[in-house]
């Protein structure tokens, strides 16, 4: 397994940079796969969903559809598949939600590790991420 950081990524999904994209591209296309994948990380997800959000104008639903991608992807293994799982059908669900996906993945993992609860001042994402508004 081979750790993946944000960037490559980014440039991967992005092709925003031909360089860097056509060196991201032959990487994880030619030497990834099922039995040798490349790690995604709780923090590499939270940042690329972060860059294709500001930096590409993605969408909520857009970036459901790319972590679904992600996952579903044999070449690339995702840490805590389940709680990332339970996040995008979280916001499946909830297709009006004004929480972001990361939001939702905060409230998961934290709902993963056995917390009772997740609070936070952010009032969207205790509306639409199960947090709990601290007040």
């Amino acid at each position: 397994m081979i750790g993946l950081d944000t960037n490559v990524l980014a440039r991967y999904l992005a092709q925003d940079d031909a360089k860097q994209a056509a060196m991201a591209t032959r990487f994880i296309e030619r030497d990834l796969s099922a039995a040798h994948p490349g790690f995604v990380s709780l923090v590499v997800l939270v940042e690329l969903c972060w860059v294709l959000k500001r930096l590409y104008g993605a969408t909520q639903d857009e970036l459901v559809a790319t972590v679904e991608d992600l996952l579903s992807a044999a070449q690339f293994q995702v840490e805590q598949r389940e709680v990332v799982q339970a996040a995008t059908q979280w916001m499946r669900g909830r297709k009006r939600s004004k929480a972001g996906f990361t939001d939702v993945l905060i409230s998961q993992i934290a709902k993963k590790q056995g917390c009772e609860r997740t609070v936070s001042f952010d009032r969207n994402a205790v509306r639409s991420a199960g947090m709990v508004l601290l007040a």
